[in-house]
């Protein structure tokens, strides 16, 4: 039995792990690179398979970097079937055409480019027909439903809590007389978030592939990231600004409009006009609707009630691009709710461009943003960025709400591994960025004593060892690496403390001067370890 990492292995996109057991290959998401173009160019790299020989492809949910390359997998080969929850499948039949409708554009647009510099054309990675093609290949499995894949792998979904329809993907397999349970927890919810259930919890794995993303950081609570919205909104209203939120169309858009229809009930903010420029999230936001056994107890308790979150009078869907170009000729006082979450594709760059220069107007970011991405490079405080080759100046007020993020923070994603009375042989951390994933392997091990790996892009792993050999089959730089970030980290944060006191000493040059022989100390203790 092994594991190859295709992709979500050290970064936050493109998450995508082949199993090979007892005969089969199973692709455990087929999810795109997103971020910059040094990610993205993995889209189009050649496999580490051969895309025939695949048996089946399971999706975890319908997000394009879980989700994003089974059109191109299918036109190269594929011809198995692509496993879903039926909520998932649903959503994939409108992203994954919009998806293609974006790579179609990109490539349009990367060929004018090409022509005008007498360079070679390229093709898209997939186009909207090859996008709808790839719908055929989806068959819907429920969640806590224990289907067999082959006479020796089963396969059962539970509920991830982290957009509607997402899963946590079990499989159990017998090969060489014994019995594995190897979980991919896909990416986990937080706890009490609206409209979808809370993750589930499971009690036993043999091997275990969870994500990262937030592994070193704290949500806002409910009330913070409420209060916070609340006063965002009232400041640019007051300033005649525009609020401009970048958002994905599938659950976070879904979950804004939940919390601006209580917000606006309660007069806690005025009632202003709230615009869904974004046919995705229209499209999602009617598949929301179609799925109500996805759905909380607060969330069918409201509609018992006859309060929809998705339809109040303040909130005008555009599906048109004619509807999208008159939003931003009127006055300020609006809300804007567009994709892309991260700021890289579709209507809000638009929208971006219209609102960035203005001092009045708000950018509010309300998810994770990749590195590389426009939505990242804005709150990195960038002073100006390029919007379809213009260079606009970033003037507006810069706001992040980490709270409105579907995915599990540290404390969550702890919680949910405490869980297990059957500890994992192996935990595996995927889905995240370097650094990060890095001081969370160092917490699982100090506070939970499970043993954890990072495994690297296109790295196979061997399933089959004790955990004592798997310890000692792991290279020794990387285990090396984490020990030095772990110290490094732990210095630096020491360090500043004494600096900062040195300060405020009277024979502060004197401090000075020990505090510098031991950065230096450090900096030869790094040189000998390199």
């Amino acid at each position: 039995m092994k594991l190859t990492f295709c992709g979500g292995a050290r970064t936050v996109t493109g998450s995508s792990f082949l199993l090979e057991a007892a005969g089969m290959k199973i692709l455990i998401d087929c999810g795109m690179f997103q971020g910059g173009r040094r990610l993205r160019t993995r889209n189009f790299s050649q496999y580490p398979y051969n895309p025939a020989e695949i048996d089946y492809i399971i999706v975890s949910h319908s997000h394009i970097d879980h989700s994003g390359l089974v059109p191109r997998l299918i036109k190269d080969g594929f011809r198995g079937r692509v496993i879903a929850t039926p909520a998932t499948a649903d959503l994939a039949s409108i992203m994954l055409p919009d998806s293609g409708y974006i790579q179609e554009m990109e490539a349009e647009w990367e060929n004018r480019k090409n022509l005008r510099a007498g360079r070679e054309l390229v093709e898209p990675l997939y186009t909207v027909e090859e996008a709808e093609r790839a719908l055929k290949y989806f068959d819907a499995l429920d969640y806590y439903t224990a289907t067999p894949l082959s006479e020796h792998i089963t396969l059962t979904f539970y509920d991830a809590g982290h957009i509607l329809g997402s899963a946590i993907t079990e499989l159990t397999v017998a090969e060489e007389g014994r019995t594995e349970k190897i979980v991919f927890s896909g990416d986990l919810g937080k706890s009490n978030q609206p409209i979808i259930r809370d993750p589930d919890v499971l009690e036993a794995a043999d091997y275990l592939l969870i994500e990262g993303t937030y592994g070193t950081r704290e949500h806002e609570q409910e009330t913070q990231k409420l209060d916070i919205l609340q006063q965002v909104i009232h400041d640019t209203v007051e300033r005649q600004g525009n609020v401009v939120i970048p958002s994905f169309a599938v659950g976070r858009t879904q979950e804004l409009l939940y919390y601006l229809s209580r917000l606006m009930r309660d007069n806690k903010i005025p009632n202003v006009p709230i615009y869904i420029d974004s046919p995705l999230a229209i499209s999602a936001t009617e598949i929301f609707s179609r799925h109500p056994e996805a759905y909380d107890t607060q969330m069918r308790q409201l509609l018992q009630n006859g309060q929809d979150p998705f339809n109040f009078p303040e909130v005008i869907y555009t599906r048109t691009a004619d509807e999208s170009k008159l939003i931003n000729k009127g006055p300020g006082g609006k809300i804007i709710i567009s994709a892309s979450g991260m700021a890289d594709a579709g209507r809000i760059k638009h929208h971006l461009k219209h609102n960035l220069w203005r001092a009045e107007s708000t950018i509010l970011f309300v998810g994770y943003q990749a590195e590389g991405t426009l939505g990242r490079r804005i709150l990195d405080g960038v002073k100006r960025v390029k919007i379809f080759g213009e260079e606009i100046k970033v003037n507006a007020h810069i706001v992040s709400i980490d709270g409105f993020s579907a995915h599990a923070d540290r404390s969550e994603l702890l919680d949910w591994l405490r869980a297990f009375t059957k500890k994992p042989k192996q935990v595996i951390l995927v889905h995240g960025e370097e650094d990060v994933l890095i001081q969370f392997s160092s917490q699982i091990e100090r506070e939970l004593g499970l043993p954890t790996y990072i495994p690297n892009y296109l790295e196979t792993m061997e399933l089959k060892a004790s955990t004592a050999q798997l310890a000692a089959e792991r290279p020794l730089s990387s285990v090396r690496v984490q020990e030095l970030f772990q110290a490094w980290q732990d210095f630096k944060g020491e360090y500043t403390k004494r600096l900062e006191l040195a300060m405020l000493e009277e024979d502060v040059d004197e401090r000075l001067i020990e505090l510098e022989q031991e950065l230096a100390a450090m900096k030869s203790c790094i040189v000998e370890n390199d």
